[in-house]
Order: C-alpha cells, then structure tokens, then sequence
C-alpha cells in the first residue's frame, strides 16, 4: 500500500457531503486550497468561506494558499503568448515560500491540494504544485471521485500517454519526455489571459 505525504482533489460539481467522504476516506486533516479565487458562483458550498465553515464542522482545517500556488496570476510577466506559464510561475519567490508553507503544515496535518477540475491533468494543482512537490520527494496522491487515490507517478504515466506525439524528434530520455508532456499539457488547459 502506498503512503502519501499529501494529497490532491477537485471539487468539480459533487455535493460538498461527499468532498468531506472522500477527505475523510484518505485520513485528511486540512485542506489546501489553491484556487485563484475560492469563489463558485454556481456551486457557493465551495466558496472559500463557506467551504471553512463546513471543513471545520468536520475538524478539518482550511488553507488559503491560492495567492501563492494559484494558477491565474495577476504578473503579466507569468504569461507566454497569453497563457499562464507554469515553469515561470514555479520559479516565483512567492510559488516557492508557498510551497514551504505546505511543506510546514504537513508537520501538523495530512494536507490535501484543492482546485475545482475533477481531472488532476486538467489542473494547475497537478500540473505545477503536485509537480513542484513531486520534484522535492513528496508523495502525492490525487483523490479520483470514485474514490481512488491515484499516486502522481501513475498520473505521470497517463500524462505521457495523452502526450506522446510526433513531434519528440530530440527528446530522448524519460526525464525530457516527461518534461515535455508537462509543458504541452499545462499550454492545452493553463489560464489564459483575457485580451484587452
């Protein structure tokens, strides 16, 4: 059985009962949330505040951490062509003391990652925290709402599926392949800047 050191989750559109099953189900204590902005106009249980409320009825504690590990950033610098730049943003003073500030919480609690898309490759919290995390030894394990917990290197593997193409011509190790896949799937579903 494979132990995790933190966790990852989308809300998507489940009913905010079984978001607390599913957290409880793998032993979570607090939940990092990393959305840009923890507002939902359409499903408000997941707006910041009100998702507090309900974490804490259930003892588990909410993190703000979107201003730091957020996908959407405000620097205009962070954006290539119009799309938010992972790699650039990974490399910010304030990404990186993010990451400290989950790495130091993991002392106290079992932190679980959580942005809106069901889908781990079609978010930034697998895409560049998860990533980031993975890189400094951490285990991650992403919540699927089945009820699974799929562990990173797993989502790395059908990451590569989804993005072996043609165009691999010089990529020759594992490491560049992967490297690779990370950059062509965070330019297919990265945020991408409003024009004007």
């Amino acid at each position: 059985m494979t132990v995790f050191d933190i966790f990852s989750i989308g809300h998507s559109n489940i009913a905010v009962e079984r978001l607390i099953a599913l957290l409880r189900d793998a032993g979570v204590t607090a939940v990092a949330d990393v959305r840009s902005t923890p507002f939902s106009r359409r499903f408000p249980w997941f707006s910041g505040k009100n998702l507090a409320v309900t974490l804490a009825q259930h003892g588990m504690a909410y993190l703000d951490c979107g201003q730091a590990l957020g996908g959407r950033p405000r620097d205009a610098t962070l954006y290539r062509d119009g799309v938010a730049d992972y790699e650039a943003m990974a490399r910010q003073p304030d990404f990186c003391a993010g990451l400290d500030r989950l790495r130091a919480e993991l002392v106290r609690s079992r932190v679980c990652l959580m942005c809106a898309e069901r889908e781990p490759l079609d978010c930034h919290r697998c895409l560049l925290v998860a990533r980031a995390l993975a890189g400094q030894g951490l285990r991650i394990g992403h919540i699927l709402h089945d009820g699974r917990i799929e562990p990173h290197r797993v989502t790395e593997r059908r990451l590569l599926a989804l993005c072996s193409g043609g165009d691999d011509l010089f990529v020759t190790g594992q490491n560049e392949r992967l490297a690779a896949a990370y950059w062509r799937r965070a330019r297919a579903i990265a945020y991408r800047a409003k024009a004007g």
